[in-house]
């Protein structure tokens, strides 16, 4: 099987490459490599590399910013998403497209299953929205899957910047009525290549993506804490101050509660990790030259 990966220099998409099996031949495009919003290099890119799946890990994820910047959140999430699918038809690729649970207003209290109805809150969930509906309709054959609270040794996410203000600060206050479900890249990662091995009839179009659990920002931050003391026991590591969401402002409202319930997903590939054990066994087992930015 040959998969192309866009954003192959960002978090997932170099774990992607990194847990790919031997028989899957993974080809990595950076930001560098190509640039795609460019209609020609996306097609030039496909057509050179005559994959079987293309993983768009490619993405504006700048929540905040989004807020400011709502037109370059919709450049990379929405109108390359376009210009991708339009390609992935033309060469006969199946598109498998990282989607977010900030589609979602989080305004329930169970799990949200992948038919539920969208309803973002902001500009990068409404950006992200309008590429979902454009991988489905100009792609030959389209897959999404939303994930949620992504971290992992590289890049910037939430475990690692918690490692770093622990080390920084006397103090950390942390928003403890947000939930959601923190998630592995390395994880993430297994699960797409595992949904491109799906048998087409069984692949659904829309599919959910997550550590098996619950947790606030809270609960991750004070399970990154301990996990971290145990792993580098002769550092200091600063305590943690519950605040609410009201606490904490900032330019972009996030969901209250965003878990999402990949309880077909887990069916279909055979695992459904907790996010505690995989916090546990990448902090404990991780490198600490990645995990700590040095």
């Amino acid at each position: 099987m040959r998969v192309l990966v866009t954003g192959a220099g960002g978090q997932l998409g170099s774990a992607i490459s990194r847990v790919a099996p031997d028989d899957i031949l993974c080809v990595g495009y950076t930001r560098a490599d190509l640039d795609i919003t460019d209609d020609d290099a996306v097609r030039r890119a496909i057509k050179t590399s005559s994959p079987d799946f293309v993983i768009n890990t490619a993405a504006y994820t700048a929540v905040d910013r989004a807020e400011s910047e709502p037109e370059a959140a919709d450049a990379l999430n929405h109108r390359a998403v376009v210009t991708l699918a339009t390609a992935c038809a033309e060469f006969g690729a199946h598109l498998l497209h990282v989607s977010t649970d900030f589609v979602f207003d989080g305004m329930g209290n169970t799990p949200i299953a992948p038919d539920a109805s969208p309803k973002p809150l902001g500009a990068y969930g409404e950006s992200k929205l309008r590429g979902e509906v454009a991988a489905l309709e100009q792609a030959g054959s389209a897959t999404i899957v939303r994930t949620s609270w992504l971290y992992g040794p590289g890049g910037s996410n939430f475990v690692r910047t918690m490692l770093r203000l622990m080390q920084e600060r006397p103090s950390v206050s942390v928003v403890c009525d947000q939930l959601g479900s923190p998630t592995h890249v390395d994880g993430l990662a297994r699960a797409l290549l595992a949904i491109a091995r799906l048998d087409t009839d069984t692949r659904p179009s829309i599919l959910h993506w997550c550590d098996a659990g619950t947790a606030s920002w809270y609960d991750l931050a004070e399970a990154t804490r301990q996990a971290a003391r145990r792993r580098w026991p002769d550092k200091q590591w600063a305590p943690l101050c519950p605040i609410s969401t009201a606490d904490f402002p900032t330019p972009a409202r996030r969901p209250q509660y965003s878990v999402l319930d990949a309880s077909n997903t887990y069916q279909l590939i055979g695992y459904a990790p907790s996010w505690m054990e995989q916090l546990e066994n990448a902090l404990i087992g991780g490198a600490s030259i990645h995990w700590l930015g040095q």
